[in-house]
């Protein structure tokens, strides 16, 4: 049950506070006054799409609040996660800034707008003035009877729709392999053909460096081979530094040990001279592999294949790691495309399951519809009855549809206004105060046993007289064990209120001003007068307002 609204600077209002009870809530006021702009307050709470220059003018931003009985069946575990612990009521709001960003929070922790809208959803229903026009559409009529079946038709719904979902995507899948085997011939010719040039080469990630600074080495052999022979002459050759060295490392090792001063320098002779040795060594092994290793034609070898791996790098990325990368692409796509064949069989297998699974879920809706379309219709009969329209017949048609998310049924809503007329569907015979009517006992029926708070924007638009009363006298059996917002017009139907609302527009300020009043006593009967049209001090009148609240 909705507690209490409070808006803020939307529109009109710049401050409401409306504390509501059970039962019936009745909304008045003249046109224009500013009804409106508090249906649209309930819309934001739902969710609902803010409006361009909704703020009210100067203010920075508008703000709308609903405060809810904590229902423990709400408590649920999706719900639990997100409220505190000391949660003793479900707040919502919505904050509308005037640059047309919205914010939406629960108990005054932020949360998106869709998860507003589902929380919103289950504790509020709103039917705006032209909900009468919804009703004549297919989707809506479907989803009517859905609500009628019960709290397992909605996981019906959402089995289905989940089951249509992935049937869409394996039809997607196998479309999508039907193409790809269509037209991969020439695709794998051209596969095979990349993977077969980069193949051949047979690259590794770091020979192109290896090959480079081996082509500098058998360009310039020559003089690499004549640097290491003539370095081994000056150090190995009689009378060369080497020999030099040994020399000298002789004499003075005969020395040793009888200058300390001396030990020293005696050491580091030998070692240079055993240096030199060394270096003489790994020269001339250098030079013999200069002699053996340069093979006839190798340098025409290593600059082919450098040319090559260049052709490949110019082709597939500009280095040899990008090379090997799109080889590895290739390879994928070619398993995938010789793979097409069994994945078509594989996927036709599974359309065929979830299509099955998609077909038992339609059944099951079905099945369900088909029970419960009869006691609708006997239930909106019942309540046209109580609207004046008692020789109305009204029919829930089931027929079929094309499958999809829903299902694969289609449902007609027929009505026979008069007695010897042929039942059509609803958007074809019903004039506009019949499909008022016709959409309160439809509601009606469809929300009977639902706890959500039942908001009615001027339901009863076209109509009067004693078919108003009717309406009235409907909405407060609706209201029985429940909670209704009625916007109205009517005095017949405000007069069956539990608690009774005026709003009122104050022009006399600058930025026109709307207040919102809760009635009470005298004041009750001031209003009524106002709805007959009569002026306060009209005693016809006064007597006509109290004669409706004691019938009410």
């Amino acid at each position: 049950m909705l507690l209490e609204l409070r808006v803020q600077n939307l529109l009109l209002i710049e401050e409401a506070r409306i504390e509501l009870t059970g039962g019936l809530n009745v909304l008045t006021g003249e046109t224009g006054a500013g009804k409106t702009v508090l249906a649209h307050a309930l819309d934001l709470l739902l969710g609902g799409r803010a409006k361009s220059g909704i703020v009210r003018p100067g203010a920075a931003e508008a703000y709308v609040e609903g405060i809810f009985e904590l229902d423990p069946q709400l408590a649920a575990p999706g719900l639990a996660d997100r409220l505190p612990d000391d949660a003793e009521e479900l707040i919502l709001a919505r904050r509308v800034g005037a640059d047309g960003r919205t914010r939406a929070y629960l108990n005054g922790r932020s949360i998106s707008v869709a998860e507003l809208r589902e929380l919103a959803g289950g504790v509020l229903a709103f039917y705006g003035q032209h909900e009468h026009r919804r009703l004549m559409l297919a989707a809506a009529q479907l989803e009517i009877l859905d609500g009628f079946c019960g709290p397992d038709q909605g996981r019906l719904r959402s089995d289905c729709a989940a089951a249509w979902s992935r049937l869409r995507e394996a039809r997607a899948e196998h479309e999508r392999l039907r193409e790809l085997a269509g037209a991969r011939e020439r695709e794998l010719d051209l596969l095979e053909f990349e993977l077969s040039e980069i193949e051949q080469l047979e690259l590794r990630a770091d020979e192109r460096e290896e090959l480079s600074a081996e082509r500098e080495r058998l360009r310039h052999v020559d003089g690499l081979l004549g640097a290491a022979l003539g370095a081994c002459g000056l150090l190995a050759d009689e009378g060369g530094a080497g020999a030099g060295l040994a020399g000298a490392a002789a004499g003075l090792e005969a020395l040793a040990g009888v200058d300390a001063a001396l030990d020293p320098l005696i050491g580091r002779v030998v070692g240079l001279s055993l240096e030199a040795q060394d270096v003489v060594s790994e020269l001339r092994a250098y030079a013999d592999g200069l002699e053996t290793g340069g093979e006839p034609g190798r340098l025409d070898a290593v600059e082919e294949r450098l040319a090559g791996i260049a052709r490949l790098e110019r082709k597939h990325g500009g280095t040899v790691s990008l090379v090997l990368e799109h080889a590895a692409r290739c390879s994928a796509r070619r398993d995938e495309l010789l793979g097409a064949e069994v994945a078509i069989v594989a996927a036709e297998e599974l359309m065929a399951g979830l299509g099955s699974a998609h077909a038992q879920a339609c059944s099951e809706l079905r099945g369900a519809r088909a029970a419960a379309a009869p006691a609708l219709s006997a239930a909106v009969c019942e309540r046209l009855s109580a609207l004046a329209m008692a020789d109305a017949s009204f029919a829930v048609v089931l027929g079929e549809a094309e499958p999809g998310p829903g299902g694969a049924d289609g449902v007609v809503f027929e009505i026979a206004p008069n007695p010897g007329v042929p039942a059509a569907p609803l958007r074809e015979s019903a004039s506009g105060g019949e499909l008022s009517r016709v959409m309160l006992a439809v509601l009606g029926a469809a929300n009977d046993g639902s706890d959500a708070t039942l908001v009615f924007d001027e339901v009863d638009a076209g109509i009067g007289g004693q078919t108003a009363r009717a309406v009235g006298e409907q909405l407060r059996s609706l209201a029985a064990g429940r909670q209704i917002v009625c916007i109205t017009h009517l005095p017949q139907v405000a007069s069956f209120a539990a608690r009774h609302f005026t709003i009122v527009k104050d022009t006399t300020t600058q930025t026109a001003r709307t207040t919102v009043t809760r009635l009470d006593g005298a004041d009750v009967i001031s209003e009524l007068v106002r709805m007959l049209g009569a002026d306060d001090g009209d005693t016809a009148a006064r007597r006509h307002a109290k004669e409706l609240l004691r019938a009410g």
